[in-house]
């Protein structure tokens, strides 16, 4: 049970939900979100924002959420792996992971999904060294990181595909 006393009042918007509660203000928002909102797909792996694995989205932008306060998200849009399946459909980035076998232990998997998400949002042909970067962000001990670059190069083909489809009807 969170003492409100020094606790603050934070509304946030998260996986297109609003959350509102305390949070404390030296809570990061791995934690907040992983304790308070029972949202467990967030990792935390290093504490010092090196390893990658606590990545979410914060209003469209990758962010490490174990450097950042809940309290600093108040009002912000988070989204996290949690929110990338609809009606418990895979997306397509999702899907991709899968079919690759782009994961093993999945420890990373999450924050790995959320950074490609903010990369296929933004470029929609990206190749393998624009692929490779964003990857340097997170440490995977347990892939060479081979599949999880065709993953995402096959989830950026499907996107386009799709986008080239609709545009057309």
């Amino acid at each position: 049970m969170t003492d409100h006393s020094c606790s603050r009042p934070i509304t946030l918007h998260v996986n297109g939900l609003k959350y509102a509660g305390h949070a404390e203000p030296r809570v990061n928002l791995a934690d907040f979100l992983r304790s308070d909102l029972k949202l467990t797909g967030t990792h935390v792996g290093c504490e010092h924002g090196v390893c990658g694995a606590c990545t979410v989205l914060v209003d469209g932008y990758s962010a490490r959420s174990c450097l950042m306060l809940a309290v600093q998200a108040q009002g912000s849009e988070i989204r996290t792996v949690e929110g990338l399946a609809t009606d418990g459909v895979l997306d397509i980035l999702q899907a991709c992971f899968h079919k690759h076998h782009a994961l093993q232990c999945g420890f990373c998997t999450a924050g790995i999904l959320m950074s490609a998400t903010e990369l296929l949002a933004a470029n929609s042909e990206p190749d393998e060294s624009i692929v490779r970067d964003v990857l340097s962000g997170h440490i995977c001990r347990c892939t060479g990181y081979q599949n999880i670059v065709a993953a995402i190069l096959d989830a950026a083909s499907q996107l386009r595909e799709r986008a080239s489809d609709a545009g057309n009807n």
